[in-house]
């Protein structure tokens, strides 16, 4: 029996994911956000959570693959 999902991504693979989820959403879902913001582990829930609020389906999506 399997205890992870096998579409689960390391935290390094989040990590990257929600760098790019940044830059590419800006304007849309992070403009209160400095835009030159480090993104580190710590702020991968705040970039779902952008996402899922002003992200559309898509963002809606990609803020699932970044804290299933």
């Amino acid at each position: 029996m399997h205890t992870e999902r096998e579409n689960t991504l390391s935290e390094t693979e989040r990590l990257q994911l929600a760098r790019q989820a940044f830059a590419d959403y800006y304007a849309r879902c992070f403009w209160y956000m400095r835009r030159d913001l480090e993104i580190g582990v710590g702020d991968i829930s705040e970039i779902a959570r952008g996402l899922r609020l002003h992200g559309g389906q898509q963002g809606f999506i990609l803020a699932a693959r970044l804290c299933p």
